[in-house]
């Protein structure tokens, strides 16, 4: 099933969210130039307590039951990302989190099985919450943190569901 597919002409809504919410500098931008793709870029900074970027989408199709796995299609730029599920619900505020590695300039294809997320809340591990159902996914992203200060560059290509 097709989460995000930039080959299409009605994407999902994605916004940046940095840390300047909570004072940082970071910078970042999410764009979709028409090649099929999008390019997720900016600069991460650790100064005045920040430290991250992110860009996040509303899923606008149902997810079906039967779901238990996403996979992404990226290419990076040698630094470690997180992929980001939030759900319906009591627990809608919690954020699920997958790191990935990347390799610089090489595309490549990562799939996470929704029982490997860990469930957090603003950068908090999370103990007590219930896994992931993929027919309740509501929001897809992708955050880049944990000190990587500079310049980075994450060009996504799509985001699948799997049986």
């Amino acid at each position: 099933m097709i989460i995000e597919d930039f080959n299409k002409e009605n994407h999902l809504g994605w916004i940046v969210v940095n840390d300047g919410v909570m004072g940082g500098l970071s910078r970042s931008r999410i764009e979709i130039p028409g090649d099929g793709t999008a390019r997720f870029s900016g600069k991460v900074s650790l100064e005045n307590n920040g430290g991250f970027a992110s860009t996040r989408a509303e899923v606008r199709e149902p997810i079906p039951p039967g779901i238990w796995k996403v996979a992404v299609r990226v290419q990076g730029d040698g630094k470690r990302y997180s992929f980001r599920i939030r759900t319906s619900g009591p627990y809608s505020r919690v954020s699920y989190k997958t790191e990935f590695d990347t390799r610089k300039g090489e595309w490549e294809t990562h799939e996470f099985p929704l029982s490997d997320f860990i469930p957090t809340f603003r950068g908090r591990t999370l103990e007590g919450i219930p896994p992931i159902e993929g027919a309740r996914i509501q929001e897809v992203g992708f955050l880049i943190a944990d000190k990587q200060e500079g310049a980075f560059v994450l060009l996504i290509d799509w985001i699948r569901g799997l049986p």
